[in-house]
């Protein structure tokens, strides 16, 4: 009992450390990442940095047993979404218990899952590890998974051949063995402006951003009366649009120059993202076309944000039938979102998601996760240390 009661507080002592770094992904994420390099390396751990190419923000890796093949990955991202505009009871950088659960930003998507790990690390060390477990903390996932782009990268060329990947987002701690694509873009508009009197002096690069939005709209009601049946546990069991981000014009009385907006995908299996955005690439040059038979200077600039891929099953995959095991599951489920577990999989890694919280509470706010689900989930590590040693 002691020893369990040490392991919470440990956990929940880390967990307060990370929620209280501003992690949003707008931010820099080195300070969070100086700490827990310090905890490793204050337990005598190595680690390795993959920073991005203005050395703002990084990735960290580290390895702890035998640096040699038949090792575990435990995968998770540093960084969390915005709290701009969100109603908070409390301060969503200070961790809060109450009622069973720890509130702030990041608690469930996902720092809890980082602190569940590196809490464990005493654990591992004293453990005779026969095999490694390589912890993977990656940056910037919330806009596309930027960090882990490199970071798999990086892995794949310098550890030793890897048995399975576990991704701690939170799933409830039942295990994803698919998951959707995410393809972002960002559509910059440029009009000309005039007096909003005199139309046929100006272009509003804000009633084309209507047009084009208005096919991604439609693009949606297609999916949406097209959905994957074959996937119970998928929902919503259709692809997605969303537009995210929308800025445009200056003032009610000026015919609006320049227009933006950002454009997120998911896409389910049996829909190819590429199909969709070249039908919208299409409409665009449409649209641009209309602009410039008014005037020559518009134009219409869809760039790509970033791209992942879907997480598909696995024929006996070895990360699934582990984690089913340890978690108590009977059966793999598909969740909506996307994580970097593509990105793991498609390097030819054997990979799961499974990680403690409920996507439900992620991104909202009074963001937090369950405490049971904190301690379900140590105990998921624990009998992967179990497993890792023998």
């Amino acid at each position: 009992m002691t020893h369990k009661l040490d392991n919470m507080n440990n956990n929940k002592n880390i967990l307060a450390k990370l929620i209280s770094f501003d992690t949003v992904s707008r931010h820099s994420n080195l300070a969070l990442i100086d700490y827990v390099q310090n905890y490793l390396t204050d337990l005598g751990i190595a680690s390795k940095l993959v920073p991005n190419s203005d050395k703002s923000k990084t990735n960290l890796y580290a390895t702890i047993g035998p640096n040699v093949a038949g090792g575990i990955i435990l995968s998770g991202h540093t960084d969390v979404v915005p709290v701009d505009g969100q109603d908070w009871d409390t301060d969503p950088f200070t961790l809060v218990e109450k009622a069973g659960r720890y509130y702030g930003r990041g608690s469930c998507d996902m720092k809890g899952f980082l602190a569940i790990c590196l809490a464990a690390v005493p654990s591992m060390l004293a453990a005779d590890l026969q095999r490694p477990i390589h912890l993977c903390f990656s940056y910037d996932e919330e806009v596309g998974c930027i960090g882990a782009i490199d970071l798999v990268s990086e892995i794949a060329a310098n550890l030793p051949a890897v048995d399975a990947v576990f991704v701690g987002e939170p799933t409830s701690m039942q295990v994803a063995n698919l998951h959707k694509s995410v393809t972002s873009l960002t559509t910059k508009i440029t009009g000309v402006e005039a007096h909003s009197s005199k139309l046929n002096l100006g272009v509003s690069a804000n009633f084309a951003a209507a047009k084009l939005i208005t096919f991604l709209s439609e693009a949606l009601d297609e999916f949406k009366a097209n959905p994957q049946t074959d996937i119970a546990s998928l929902e919503p069991n259709y692809s997605t649009l969303n537009i995210g981000t929308l800025q445009g014009g200056t003032a009610n009385n000026i015919i609006p120059k320049h227009c933006e907006f950002s454009l997120d995908l998911r896409s389910v299996p049996k829909d190819d993202p590429h199909t969709c955005i070249h039908s919208y690439r299409q409409f665009g040059e449409e649209v641009e076309r209309q602009m410039q038979a008014e005037n020559p200077l518009c134009k219409v600039l869809i760039e790509d944000r970033s791209s992942i891929p879907g997480l598909a099953p696995e024929e006996n995959g070895l990360a699934e039938s582990l984690a089913l095991e340890w978690s108590d599951n009977q059966q793999a489920i598909a969740v909506a979102y996307g994580t970097e577990a593509g990105l793991f999989q498609n390097a030819g890694y054997s990979t799961i998601v499974c990680g403690p919280g409920s996507i439900d509470q992620a991104h909202k706010p009074n963001e937090y996760i369950e405490i049971a689900q904190i301690e379900k989930c140590a105990r998921f590590v624990e009998q992967l240390i179990q497993h890792l040693s023998k």
